[in-house]
């Protein structure tokens, strides 16, 4: 394979006919993240280009390297993906990294969509109401991850209740997972792909893991959004993250 022939392929096809800044100031650099980026790893894996463009963009909203979003956004759209998918991927990062970084990736997805003329706001993808969050967070909480969650909230010290069951449940579960546009597959492995990208994190990721087993992403899946998301976080989370998959799924 001729690497470079390949990341001109694949530069082309995700990012159009736009000119790279880097090429002309750093041509070395350009050239050993092209062909790393483009010329192996778009070209590896279990992922299509529609699940790599949503774990490229949640990957950059939870570094907060936004430089590239804009460039991510056309290109999520570019191979298919809805502006409502582009949205709850964002939006999916909320509970992991905070609001104040999300927005900010929003507000770059939003010029982009107002420069292509896709109407604002995005048509809602709410499904609960402020009487049922929690409970169809919980429900879906116990979908993903069974029954450790009812143990989990019978352990909680009670002047812990709020964080480590109302919010999480009705918030993070209720509030984001239970929306329309992405299936809970999906989710899980954009979650995965946050949390792994913060660093840090490694209990959580491990969770995770099994959380994406359970719904039926497999070791492949997972090592596969890990190497997409490499050059955009380094080896040492990479590799962190990697354990993480390994120590859960020794078996497989």
């Amino acid at each position: 394979m001729d690497r470079s022939l390949t990341a001109e392929k694949n530069r082309q096809k995700l990012l159009g006919n736009t000119p790279s800044a880097l090429a002309k100031s750093d041509p070395d650099l350009a050239a050993m993240r092209d062909r790393l980026v483009y010329g192996e790893i778009a070209e590896r894996g279990t992922l299509d280009d529609r699940q790599r463009m949503l774990i490229t963009l949640v990957t950059l909203t939870a570094s907060q390297t936004l430089a590239d979003i804009k460039a991510y956004t056309e290109a999520a759209l570019r191979v298919g993906v809805s502006p409502a998918e582009i949205k709850e991927a964002l939006y999916q990062c909320a509970p992991y990294v905070g609001f104040p970084k999300t927005e900010s990736a929003v507000r770059l997805v939003n010029d982009v969509f107002t420069e292509k003329g896709i109407p604002l706001p995005v048509e809602s993808q709410a499904t609960v109401t402020e009487a049922s969050r929690f409970q169809d967070g919980l429900a879906t909480q116990k979908a993903i991850f069974g029954d450790v969650i009812d143990k989990m909230h019978a352990t909680a010290p009670e002047g812990q209740k709020d964080i480590k069951v109302k919010y999480l449940s009705a918030f993070c579960f209720g509030d984001i997972y239970t929306r329309k546009a992405l299936d809970l597959k999906t989710r899980e492995l954009l979650t995965f792909s946050i949390i792994s990208a913060l660093g840090g994190c490694e209990a959580q990721v491990k969770a995770h893991v099994q959380g994406n087993v359970n719904m039926g992403n497999s070791k492949q899946n997972l090592i596969d959004a890990l190497a997409q998301m490499l050059p955009y976080i380094g080896f040492p989370r990479t590799l962190n993250a990697l354990g993480c998959v390994n120590a859960v799924l020794q078996d497989s």
